[in-house]
């Protein structure tokens, strides 16, 4: 595993694809527990955002620090907040660190504030989709073809998302004749989700990875301008004396590591479940050879 060092300097050529990430809970709260006010303790507090693959794994080591002795916090947070909040130390890690495009602007605003550690999951996606039944329509510029399909609509997330700042990018980009309707990934998944039973047209902001794919026949259309970028990694961050004070702790995290399988499977076990911390569980108790190649 390499460190997300390797990217820093492509950071710096993506910063203005993205002023955050892929989405986020504008109603959450501002700020942890104080993970400064723990160090050399068993407590810990994960930033979690508000997206299936964020929610997956910070439920997933929430179960794994506590079989462990931890007491752990997961705290919801906007992206945004997620950073001021690891800079001050009043949260000990954040979970979900897209490099080299997605956190450009958060990496050179806290490039100093923050520890930047590993890589978990390599090779992310994001862009336009529609369901693969729909066959004419393969690209962004296939799109204005067929207006009258989609209402002239494209089904977005939260509005502070990069992903819609690069949609409207996009809508500028191709010269579509389109609007981007904001709402959540909840709601865009009910939509896309009813589109897809009743084989309806559709198009959406989405990104991998999400269980999404793993349940429905998705694509991504093609982006020739290349507007959303190229594919990138999903790390770690921890407040900066974090390792000093709880070297094990970081360790663990360093080897961690999940492939397109083991993510995907993890995250639909919890959208299949009762519960985020039932389907985490079950997981755990499916993948503990898995885990203890990180606690060991």
């Amino acid at each position: 595993m390499q460190r997300v060092r390797k990217w820093l300097p492509a950071v710096l050529l993506g910063s203005s694809l993205v002023l955050a990430a892929c989405g986020n809970d504008s109603d959450s709260d501002s700020s942890g527990d104080g993970g400064g006010e723990s160090s050399g303790s068993k407590e810990v507090s994960i930033g979690m955002n508000n997206w299936a693959e964020n929610i997956a794994v910070s439920n997933m080591w929430k179960i794994v620090l506590e079989e462990e002795g931890y007491d752990v916090e997961l705290e919801q947070v906007e992206k945004g907040v997620l950073y001021e909040a690891l800079s001050e130390g009043d949260l000990d890690i954040g979970m979900e660190i897209w490099l080299p495009n997605t956190d450009a602007s958060f990496y050179e605003e806290y490039e100093e504030e923050i520890d930047w550690r590993e890589t978990w999951y390599e090779g992310t996606e994001l862009g336009l989709v529609v369901p693969s039944y729909m066959e004419d329509i393969n690209s962004i510029e296939d799109l204005n073809d067929h207006v009258d399909e989609f209402d002239g609509q494209i089904v977005g997330i939260d509005s502070g998302a990069s992903i819609m700042s690069l949609t409207d990018d996009a809508i500028e980009e191709y010269d579509l004749d389109y609007t981007l309707a904001a709402s959540s990934e909840g709601s865009m998944m009910t939509e896309l989700t009813g589109a897809v039973e009743n084989e309806d047209p559709i198009v959406v902001t989405h990104w991998t990875p999400h269980w999404a794919f793993s349940e429905m026949d998705l694509k991504f259309l093609e982006d020739p301008e290349n507007v959303y970028g190229d594919s990138e990694d999903i790390s770690y961050a921890a407040r900066l004396d974090l390792e000093e004070d709880n070297p094990e702790l970081v360790e663990m995290f360093d080897k961690f590591m999940l492939d397109d399988q083991q993510l995907g499977e993890l995250m639909s076990s919890i959208n299949e479940a009762d519960s985020e911390e039932e389907g985490a569980q079950a997981w755990v108790d499916e993948n503990q050879d898995v885990i203890d190649e990180w606690i060991e």
